[in-house]
């Protein structure tokens, strides 16, 4: 049990409750070009240079796709084409979310203000939440605070709009690395890990780990 009742629980979006499929599309582009045996690796580096976009000042969502795909593609000595990124960025808003995730929404709407903080811009994350099956009391997104996770300014610009503390708040994502570590800095001690096998477990930054959205409801008491 989770001996806590949040003002509000916070999401991560992509990968926690929308099926994140950004290395399938990019395997499927790129399946001409890259050797089988090798495409994880370059699924690898792509995702490495798309962490290190968000780092710095804010650029649009496309730009970070694309900035990221280009730097990939100099470090394998491969063509970059701009309409790869362009078949990325325009995949975002079609994806649905995992199977547990309608029904653990729903429950814990019935409760609580749901809230999203998501690394995307405003024009896709509509389409995104649209698919979830539950209502929302607010979605922040990384265009309105003008910062990424797991920049603290994103973070600070949710709990700002919110109006609350980090004590206020039960965040829930499943990425240590965008969301668990700098809720973890920032003081966020009520945490929950859905852990989707993404990144291994690092129990330090004290979270309480799930392996299916269903099972928070029953952790809140519901």
């Amino acid at each position: 049990m989770i001996d806590f009742r949040p003002k509000y629980i916070t999401f991560d979006c992509y990968g926690t409750l929308t099926h994140f499929q950004m290395s399938a599309v990019t395997r499927g582009l790129y399946a001409d070009r890259v050797d089988p045996d090798r495409m994880e690796d370059f699924l690898d580096d792509f995702e490495a240079f798309r962490i290190d976009e968000v780092m710095g000042a804010y650029q649009p969502y496309p730009d970070v796709v694309k900035n990221a795909l280009r730097r990939a593609n100099t470090l394998w000595d491969l063509e970059y084409r701009d309409t790869d990124g362009d078949s990325i960025v325009d995949a975002v808003p079609t994806w649905g979310p995992h199977p547990d995730v309608p029904e653990g929404l729903a429950k814990l709407a019935e409760e609580f203000p749901l809230v999203i903080l998501s690394n995307a811009a405003d024009s896709q994350i509509a389409h995104n939440v649209g698919k979830l099956g539950a209502p929302f009391h607010a979605v922040f997104t990384a265009e309105q605070a003008r910062a990424y996770k797991p920049r603290l300014q994103a973070f600070e610009y949710m709990l700002g709009r919110l109006e609350c503390g980090p004590g206020d708040v039960l965040h829930v994502s499943s990425s240590l690395r965008y969301d668990l570590i700098p809720a973890h800095d920032l003081r966020i001690t009520n945490k929950v890990y859905l852990n989707r096998g993404y990144e291994p477990s690092t129990p330090y930054y004290g979270y309480t780990e799930i392996t299916a959205l269903t099972e928070l409801p029953g952790l809140l008491g519901l």
